[in-house]
């Protein structure tokens, strides 16, 4: 379950990451009333493309570390029991 809110957090980072614009109008639309009224300072579209960048950053990070705890722990599944050796 994590991972795929990971990838759909990726997801949405990706396309904010390339095309910030129409993300953006969207947003707006849904945050105002009088959306036609607002309009972006010019600094919103960087701004938004590395809030994306961030975004797709961290949930490959997410999902590494996530892939790498799951290995080890089917490792461990699969593993024989450790036997103690204190008599």
């Amino acid at each position: 379950m994590r991972a795929h809110l990971l990838l759909a957090a990726g997801l949405l980072g990706l396309i904010e990451a390339v095309a910030p614009g129409p993300l953006v109008r969207v947003l707006t639309r849904v945050a105002y009333r009088n959306a036609e009224d607002a309009e972006p300072k010019p600094w919103i579209l960087a701004a938004a493309r590395v809030e994306g960048i961030l975004i797709v950053v961290g949930a490959l990070v997410g999902l590494f570390r996530l892939a790498r705890t799951g290995d080890e722990g089917e490792a461990a599944a699969g593993a024989p029991p450790a036997v103690s050796g204190g008599e």
